[in-house]
């Protein structure tokens, strides 16, 4: 097995990793042991642009009916009257 010696760890880590390895129920070696392989297992996921991010989270839903509006019919603005000049296209 290999060893991993880590200096200048800040005040405090040590005291804390204690506390953390007695909520987990083992040793403070084995909860320092366990850090590092649970960190080696996370894969990042490859990067994915904005736009494909946004895609993926409406992938799955959708609109049942036309909005008119997008559709060629005229928007008006609530409380106004439906003129030319209140429509921007």
């Amino acid at each position: 097995m290999a060893q991993l010696v880590v200096r200048n760890l800040e005040a405090g880590i040590n005291l804390r990793l204690q506390r953390r390895a007695k909520r987990h129920g083992r040793s403070m070696e084995e909860e320092v042991r366990d850090i590092p392989r649970v960190a080696a297992k996370e894969e990042p996921s490859p990067a994915r642009g904005l736009g494909t991010e946004i895609a993926s989270l409406f992938r799955t839903g959708g609109l049942e009916a036309d909005i008119p509006e997008l559709r060629g019919h005229r928007a008006c603005l609530s409380g106004y009257a439906c003129h030319a000049q209140y429509i921007a296209f």
